[in-house]
């Protein structure tokens, strides 16, 4: 499989963290503080800028101590359970996603504010990120490259502002300083907060950077100090220059600050335009790296452990958060404020999680190596925790719309936790036999749903004649097909029907025990149940010889395809038939288990594990039918 590639230092990773941290907050931030706190925003934008440099340390901890592609999903999982470190995972992807759409829509609105445009805004905001994601899929050294440029391009513009800025403030502008109390001051913090997210996102890239224990936490502290520069002194020379009631009323602030110092403003506008398209140029590269440390996991589709051989990128997650940004995009066009509530609350509790990591960590792993240490890492995250939670009480009680937007946020998220169970469904035996033996009833109940007659009598046609020959059910369920298997066999024969969940086994046994195998039934062979917890990893030891083998609906549930395919390529003799049964594309959305997905694929796993097979799919109600039937056949075989 290919591998990602190390060719990353300081220039990016710096240009990265300014691009990701910097968000809409440095050229919407100061208008956005000023309409809550006045001109007493300023000390909004100081104590956020104190918490957001420590922040950075703690990530540069984290980083230093775990320097893969996983970042915050990384550090939770050496920190909590698996379930959490998904979730917070899942957050810090929604998060990235959002911020990316929030970024290129912001920056459409600052170089075209006219509310008449909006189809055209809509079409050119679809054309920017199809071309940021395209950039992302061609190579890091591309998308390096133009971070590196962004950056540069935002440090022009802001110096730009900053430096002949200074020379027009008028300092009776910031009087009265404060005029609205201190509570507006901690809500306005809320708000700007975003300015400082993305920490996270050069983090995502520690396994294409070069000595990442050193480069990313500097770079991350590099880089906050620089958007804390920018911001405290952008915001000063706005409010010094233009009256915060009068700055407050423009959709384009820095525009208009750009005007009173140049006397135009065309140039600044297309130049925030670049730098809010760099900020999300930032997003774009890393959020497909988290992607491809989940899946490598198993706990997202597998389909996204897949790394391009030609541009060593993370191409299918790539197209993946194409997708999904545009219908971020369709969802959120044209309401900054909406996507901006929603995305606060998300990255707060995601930002909680990875803050409290430091303390835990240094309890439970206190010799773990740290070539970056946080000050006072055992007391002052919780007092950022802390901190960062009064900001959420106070937006929740003195904004309206508060609760309707937390709700909508906090339904985003928990849409991860049916992904969780869905993909742990796929790639967790303990979860598999945990769900059948709860769902064996349920499974019992509507087996002629799941398999029909039809299907039924079709799997035992292509089994062939198997009259008093042993046959091994791989997977027995509810015993569906046992019954069937058993009469084929005749009372000769011998059915070995195996499964991992114990409820399943128990009801195949009392329909065994209920079946009437008097003088008038038709003579059955002998079943004998065999209970394997590791059935997704092996064929039972004790079943050493079989004449076919016959498994439906466990295909996707294996773990190790090819070390179970040689177990029975083993026990068979040759030309011993084998036939499985798998259930695809559930419902038309449910992806596959990434194997599955391609006739050839699968021809070619049971071709590499001495079997000549033919695949073949049938429409079902609910799903695809996917049958795999052929024999062991010596030497190189052609496919039956």
């Amino acid at each position: 499989m290919a591998e990602l590639k190390r060719v990353l230092g300081y220039p990016t990773i710096i240009s990265l963290a300014i691009a990701s941290i910097m968000g809409t907050g440095l050229f919407f931030g100061t208008r956005v503080a000023a309409e809550y706190a006045g001109n007493s925003s300023l000390l909004s934008w100081a104590i956020l800028s104190i918490i957001a440099l420590y922040i950075s340390t703690i990530f540069g901890e984290l980083s230093s101590m775990f320097p893969h592609a996983g970042g915050v999903y990384e550090f939770s999982k050496q920190t909590y359970g698996r379930f959490f470190s998904f979730l917070v995972g899942w957050l810090a992807w929604l998060v990235g996603i959002i911020t990316m759409t929030l970024l290129v829509v912001a920056a459409i609105e600052y170089l075209l504010p006219d509310p008449s445009l909006s189809l055209i805004k809509l079409l050119i905001c679809v054309g920017i990120l199809l071309v940021l994601n395209i950039i992302a899929y061609m190579g890091i050294e591309a998308s390096s490259m133009v971070l590196v440029v962004f950056a540069a391009l935002t440090f022009i513009l802001v110096l730009s502002i900053i430096i002949p800025g200074f020379f027009k403030v008028d300092l009776g502008n910031f009087s009265p300083f404060i005029s609205l109390g201190f509570t507006p001051i901690l809500v306005a913090i809320f708000f700007i907060a975003e300015s400082f997210f993305g920490w996270e996102s050069a983090t995502y890239l520690s396994e294409e950077t070069k000595d990442p224990e050193k480069v990313i936490p500097r770079s991350l502290v590099i880089g906050t100090a620089i958007v804390a520069f920018f911001v405290l002194s952008i915001s000063f020379v706005s409010l010094g220059i233009v009256p915060w009631k009068e700055f407050i009323q423009f959709q384009a602030p820095l525009n208009q600050v750009a005007k009173i110092i140049y006397g135009g403003a065309a140039l600044v506008g297309i130049g925030v335009f670049l730098s809010l398209l760099g900020a999300a140029m930032g997003g774009v590269v890393t959020m497909p790296r988290l992607l491809l440390a989940l899946a490598r996991d198993k706990l997202f589709l597998s389909q996204f452990n897949h790394v391009h051989k030609k541009y060593k990128t993370p191409s299918k997650a790539v197209i993946f958060q194409t997708v999904v940004s545009l219908l971020v995009l369709l969802i959120g066009f044209g309401q900054y404020k909406l996507l901006l509530s929603i995305l606060l609350p998300l990255g707060f509790f995601m930002y909680i999680a990875i803050i409290l990591a430091v303390p835990i960590l240094r309890f439970k792993k206190p010799d773990l190596k740290r070539p970056f240490k946080a000050p006072f890492g055992k007391v002052a995250p919780f007092i950022v925790v802390l901190f960062i939670i009064a900001l959420f009480v106070i937006w929740l009680v003195s904004e309206p719309a508060a609760p309707s937007h937390l709700m909508l946020g906090v339904s985003f998220a928990l849409f991860g936790i049916p992904l969780y169970f869905l993909i742990e469904l796929y790639n967790n035996p303990k979860m598999i036999t945990r769900v059948n033996d709860l769902t064996a009833y349920f499974i019992l109940l509507t087996e002629r749903i799941n398999l029909p007659t039809k299907v039924r009598k079709e799997v035992i046609e292509l089994l062939g004649d198997v009259g008093s020959r042993t046959v091994l059910e791989y997977g027995c369920s509810v015993g569906t097909m046992t019954m069937a298997l058993a009469k084929a066999v005749g009372p000769q024969g011998k059915v070995y029907a195996v499964d991992l969940s114990e409820n399943d086994l128990r009801i195949t046994q009392r329909r065994l025990e209920k079946q009437d195998w008097d003088s008038s039934g038709e003579p059955a062979g002998k079943v004998q149940i065999i209970h394997d917890r590791e059935q997704a990893q092996r064929v039972h030891p004790d079943i050493t010889y079989v004449d076919a083998i016959i498994s439906v609906g466990m295909m996707g549930y294996l773990q190790e395809i090819k070390k179970v395919l040689k177990d029975m390529h083993r026990i068979l003799p040759e030309g011993g038939k084998i036939v499985f049964l798998e259930y695809g594309d559930f419902f038309g959305i449910i992806p596959n288990v990434e194997w599955l997905s391609k006739n050839v694929v699968i021809e070619n796993v049971f071709r590499d594990c001495g079997f000549s097979v033919h695949v073949e799919r049938k429409k079902g109600l609910f799903w695809n039918y996917i049958y795999v039937y052929g024999a062991k056949l010596g030497g190189d075989v052609p496919f039956i």
